[in-house]
Parts: C-alpha cells; sequence; structure tokens
C-alpha cells in the first residue's frame, strides 16, 4: 500500500490548525459537521466556479453560540466584497437562509496568490481546459512559484494528458519538499480539470518555509489553536 498522508491533515494539531473551530456536543456534532460542508460547497461555487471568479483559496469556519462566523481567504477581496458592499451582503442573506443562523463573514487577502498551492492548482485547470500545452503549463507554474518565494513546489497531473487514449502521471519538481518535516509549512491543493477527453486531476505542494522562522503570516483569528505555531523542542 501507498505511505501517502495529506500533508495537511498530517499537521493539524501540531503547527497547523483546525479549518473549522467549533465545540458541540455529540448529538449536534453529525449535523454541523454536514452544515460546515455545505457552506465550503455552496461558497465555492459561488465565487469560484460562476463569475466574479474571485480566487477563493481557503474557507475557515468558527462558531459560537450567538454566531456563525465564515473567514474567507481570496486573492481578489475587491470581487467578493462588490461595490459598497452589496456582494457581500448578498452572500450573507444566502448563507443565512442556507443555515438559518446569524452569519458574519470576514474577507481576508491571500497577498502572494503565485505561492498558493490551491489557486496554483486552479489556474492550471483553466488552462488546461483552454488546451494549453501541460508541460509548458505546469513549467511556467512552478517557475512563478519559485520567483515569488517559494522554497519548494511539486505539481502532479494525472488522465488522459494532451487527450492520449492512456491515462498517465507527470510531474515536476523545483526546490525541495520536505513533507515529512512537521515544522515545514507545506501548502497543498487539489483540483479538477473537465476537459472535452476527461477529467485531469491536478495536485500542488508548495513548501514556503519552517513554522519556527519568524515573519510568518499571521493566522486570522484569536479562536482558541487559531494560530500555527512552531513546535517546543523536548
Amino acid at each position: 500500500m501507498g505511505q501517502k498522508t495529506h500533508p495537511f491533515g498530517f499537521r493539524v494539531g501540531i503547527t497547523e490548525a483546525h479549518k473549522s473551530r467549533w465545540y458541540a456536543p455529540k448529538a449536534l456534532y453529525g449535523e454541523l459537521l454536514v452544515e460546515d460542508q455545505k457552506i465550503r460547497e455552496f461558497v465555492d461555487k459561488r465565487l469560484n466556479r460562476t463569475p466574479p471568479f474571485a480566487a477563493v483559496s481557503d474557507i475557515l469556519i468558527e462558531r459560537t453560540r450567538e454566531e456563525l462566523k465564515v473567514i474567507v481567504r481570496t486573492a481578489r477581496p475587491g470581487l467578493v466584497i462588490g461595490p459598497k458592499g452589496a456582494e457581500v451582503d448578498l452572500l450573507t442573506q444566502e448563507l443565512q437562509k442556507l443555515t438559518g443562523r446569524k452569519i458574519v463573514i470576514n474577507i481576508i487577502e491571500v497577498k502572494n496568490p503565485d505561492t498558493e498551492a490551491k489557486l496554483i492548482a486552479e489556474g492550471l485547470g483553466e488552462q488546461l481546459k483552454k488546451r494549453v500545452g501541460f508541460r509548458r503549463a505546469i513549467k511556467m507554474r512552478c517557475e512563478a512559484a519559485m520567483n515569488a518565494g517559494a522554497l519548494g513546489v511539486k505539481i502532479q497531473l494525472s488522465g488522459r494528458l494532451g487527450g492520449s487514449e492512456m491515462g498517465r502521471k507527470e510531474t515536476q519538481r523545483l526546490g525541495s519538499i520536505p513533507l515529512q518535516t512537521l515544522q515545514a509549512n507545506v501548502d497543498y491543493g487539489f483540483a479538477e480539470s473537465n476537459t472535452t477527453y476527461g477529467i485531469i486531476g491536478i495536485k500542488v505542494w508548495v513548501y514556503k518555509g519552517m513554522y519556527s522562522e519568524p515573519g510568518q503570516e499571521e493566522e486570522f483569528s484569536r479562536a482558541a489553536g487559531a494560530r500555527p505555531r512552531a513546535r517546543g523542542r523536548h
């Protein structure tokens, strides 16, 4: 069997914070979990799959008894907010209708979209739909990530590449990707490209440095365990 582990899941509770931050009794837990998934799917469809195509890379959810906070990380905050906040107000109303709870939406700008694994994968997916040569596309994306400050990047495509009869894998790698180092900040993203000859899966790993190093991007919440942190040396 393959010994593969999701880079984010591997680090949760050690250097990474959870993407859903709340506690619930056993009877409520399943219902809230399904609700979180519905919110994520709805926001992704609303902002990423249809105009304004706002390049949302992450959706974080926090709950208190009174309200439900949805934190949206996006490379194009202006498109999510809309003129005079019209878009974000509409999204709030739609989510309130979906969940029946009081919703607060926080928007955080992704300063460097070229090093965000999810956005790299989505961008590659769009290029493959437009029949761009896949080798050239992944090479350009890798180089753009390295130029934007990443210490390592790996991109893997799987499927009927170039429309060939038999599916295969193609991998491009630059720099280092220390996947077994828990202290390493490795961003992982996955996307699917629905091309005319079938679906192509895109996996992206981006190594951004160690958590113990100063200058790490401050995490966006004061909720318990919401900050990625360096592990103490025991």
